[in-house]
């Protein structure tokens, strides 16, 4: 069962961040934008279960949740732990995890250069920054230069994401890998 070692407030303020002291996975994202894509992840399903909450992302050591706008933090934190300390730890067996599916497997496999080197590049520029928000991102396709990507967690629902960081991701890869490239949210 992990335990919480912090609770951080995240830049979208519907959006808080548990960082535990034991993974719920490892290196695998798991990203739930409603309560029914939770059904068959037993961590991600008792945290909706909760009530007032709108998103579930998890990866590693850390929990995003993102609650409603009519909801308040006071009240919705502490129940929030209840299932978050209760959660089974990967090191004791999980075998709650639901993997990732679809592009992004596909996207992070990749044998294509530009998806490695996109990769890599937002892996040491951007990523860190995203995860110590609350957030994560992934390549889902490159097709025809349009880069399709899905922002998770804090980030998916947050305004600055789709400007501003949106915005810097695209000129990096325009800058220093190819600069044609179109940077597109999904």
């Amino acid at each position: 069962m992990p335990k919480i070692a912090d609770i951080q407030e995240t830049p979208n303020p519907n959006a808080v961040k548990f960082i535990l002291r034991e993974p719920v996975s490892h290196g695998t994202s798991h990203s739930f934008k409603k309560a029914e894509d939770a059904d068959s992840d037993v961590l991600a399903k008792s945290i909706f279960d909760v009530g007032d909450v709108v998103s579930v992302f998890y990866m590693d050591k850390m929990i995003t949740v993102e609650k409603t706008d009519e909801s308040d933090w006071d009240e919705v934190l502490p129940a929030l732990a209840v299932p978050i300390r209760a959660a089974e730890s990967v090191a004791n067996g999980n075998g709650s995890a639901a993997s990732a599916a679809g592009g992004a497997i596909a996207a992070a496999a990749s044998d294509d250069p530009v998806i490695r080197d996109i990769n890599e590049l937002l892996d040491e520029r951007i990523r860190p920054y995203l995860a110590s928000d609350g957030g994560w991102l992934e390549i889902l396709s490159l097709e025809e230069n349009v880069l399709k990507i899905r922002y998770q967690g804090a980030c998916g629902s947050c305004p600055s994401s789709l400007t501003g960081t949106l915005m810097a991701i695209e000129n990096m890869i325009r800058d220093e890998i190819d600069d044609s490239i179109e940077v597109v949210a999904v």
